[in-house]
């Protein structure tokens, strides 16, 4: 069992920045690829973002490409997502996931994810 909890969500201005973090608990954090999903109202999940077990691989959304930076410290248990450029269409409870892998990739998915976090609100004005 992994326990994932998120913070640092809010409200920002378009153009802001917010820094995401999800500290993780129980098993061995290190065998979990990381990711993050985003869902709007009356919209899907969507991914935003993963990286590998190791942190060497990272794969993002099209949507947020150049604008979000994920990173891990598997010594600290914690995976997170930096925002800039924010957008108001960047409007979202955002996800954290754990992924168990048995090799250093990673997976866009949902269905990849077998835990999941309560999810943290972030709110872009415009």
């Amino acid at each position: 069992q992994v326990q994932l909890v998120e913070s640092g969500g809010g409200l920002v201005q378009a153009g802001g920045s917010l820094r995401l973090s999800c500290a993780a608990s129980g098993r061995t954090f290190s065998a979990y690829a990381m990711g993050w999903f985003r869902q709007a109202p009356g919209e899907e999940r969507k991914f935003v973002a993963t990286i590998s077990r190791s942190g060497g691989r990272t794969y993002y959304a099209d949507s947020v490409k150049g604008r979000f930076t994920i990173s891990r410290d598997n010594a600290k248990n914690t995976v997170v997502l930096q925002m800039n450029s924010l957008k108001p269409e960047d409007t979202a409870v955002y996800y954290c996931a754990a992924d168990y892998r048995s090799y250093d990739d990673t997976c866009s998915t949902y269905g990849c994810y077998e835990y999941w976090g309560q999810g943290s609100q972030v709110t872009v004005s415009s």
